[in-house]
C-alpha cells in the first residue's frame, strides 16, 4: 500500500514531464452482493481507507448510472491513476533520453554480469552498478539464486472491448471478485463470508482466477481483464471459455456483454505464493529485483527508488 501510494504520485510528476496523459483517476468497486459491500465497510476502518467512501445501493445507482446490474453498493477510492501503458513505455523512455541522457541499448541481451562488467550481445558495457529486472524470466540472469524463491509464472487473459451505447466511467472499475485477491481486503475476517458465497456461485470464476478489472481509453474502449493461470510454463493459448468467464463478469456490472471484442491478448508475469516481491543481492553492487505478483507496475517506481537508494547509499 506504501509502496503503491508513493508510486502513483511518482507517476503524476513523471506523466506530466513526459508527457503522457492520465486517463482517468479512482477505481469503483462495485459489491454485487451485501458480503461485499460488508468487506468494503470493514476496509474503511483500516488505514488503508482513508479518503475513500460506501455508497448504499440508492446513492450507488445515482452516482453511477453506467452500472446496471443488481448492486449492494459501490465502493469508491480516490486514489489510482490510469495511462494507457501501450504508448505511456515509449513516451517515458524518450523522455528519459531527452531530458536526462539516458542512453538505451535496445534489442540488446544481458548474458553475464560479472563485477562492473555486463556482457551483452553487442559487446561489453561497464557498469559501476546494476539492477536486474527480467521480469518473468528467472533462469537467465542469477536463475541459481532465484530458483529458492519459489517462482512460477502467472497467465493472465485481457480484452479490449467496445459497447454501443456511449458511456463514461469515473474511473476503473472492479467487482466482488477482486477483493477476495485484493490483501488489504482479504486478509479481513469479513472475506470469509464473501469467498464463501462466491465458492457457491461462481466455481468457475474462482477456478481460472477471474476477476473484474475494466478500465477506459481515450476512445471510449474498455481493456478489461483479467484471468490467473500459475504455471512454471504457462501453455501459449487463449481460450474462449475464460474469456466468456470475463466477459459474463463484465456483463453483470454493466447489465450485458459488449457486442465489439476489438482485441485480446495474454500477458505473463512471475508468481510467487509467498510474496510479492523478491529482491536478492548477489554482489555489493548488483540487485536483482522481480516484482512476484499482478501488483508490479502499480508499486514499480517506489520498489526502483528504494532500490537505488540502497545501492548508493542515499
Amino acid at each position: 500500500w506504501r509502496r503503491a501510494r508513493r508510486s502513483r504520485d511518482i507517476w503524476r510528476e513523471v506523466a506530466a514531464l513526459a508527457g503522457v496523459r492520465v486517463e482517468h483517476e479512482g477505481l469503483a468497486i462495485v459489491a454485487r452482493r451485501p458480503e461485499a459491500a460488508a468487506l468494503a465497510q470493514a476496509f474503511l476502518a483500516t488505514e488503508m481507507g482513508a479518503d475513500c467512501a460506501l455508497y448504499g445501493e440508492g446513492d450507488a445507482h445515482a452516482l453511477f448510472p453506467q452500472f446496471k446490474g443488481e448492486i449492494a453498493g459501490v465502493f469508491w477510492s480516490p486514489h489510482e491513476l490510469r495511462v494507457e501503458a501501450r504508448t505511456a513505455s515509449a513516451r517515458i523512455a524518450a523522455w528519459l533520453a531527452e531530458a536526462h541522457d539516458v542512453a538505451f541499448l535496445w534489442e540488446t541481451a544481458v548474458t553475464a554480469v560479472e563485477g562492473e562488467t555486463l556482457t551483452t550481445s553487442r559487446g561489453k558495457v561497464s557498469a559501476g552498478a546494476t539492477v536486474v529486472c527480467a521480469g518473468d524470466d528467472v533462469r537467465s540472469l542469477f536463475g541459481e539464486r532465484l530458483a529458492g524463491a519459489n517462482l512460477a509464472r502467472a497467465k493472465s487473459h485481457m480484452l479490449r472491448v467496445r459497447y454501443d451505447e456511449g458511456f463514461e466511467l469515473p474511473g476503473a472499475v472492479a467487482s466482488d471478485l477482486s477483493l477476495i485477491r485484493l490483501p488489504g481486503f482479504a486478509e479481513l475476517a469479513e472475506s470469509e463470508a464473501l469467498a464463501s458465497r462466491l465458492a457457491a456461485e461462481q466455481p468457475e470464476h474462482l477456478a481460472h482466477g477471474v476477476t473484474l478489472i475494466a478500465a477506459q481509453s481515450a476512445d471510449h474502449s474498455l481493456v478489461v481483464g483479467a484471468s490467473r493461470q500459475i504455471d512454471v510454463t504457462p501453455d501459449p493459448y487463449q481460450t474462449q471459455a475464460i474469456d466468456d468467464l470475463i466477459l459474463d463478469e463484465l456483463a453483470a456490472v454493466f447489465g450485458k456483454r459488449p457486442k465489439h471484442v476489438l482485441s485480446r491478448w495474454t500477458g505473463t508475469y512471475a508468481h510467487s505464493a509467498e510474496k510479492a516481491l523478491v529482491i536478492d543481492a548477489p554482489a555489493p553492487n548488483v540487485r536483482v529485483v522481480v516484482a512476484a505478483s499482478g501488483a508490479g507496475a502499480s508499486a514499480a517506481f517506489a520498489v526502483g527508488e528504494e532500490t537505488i537508494a540502497e545501492l548508493f547509499g542515499r
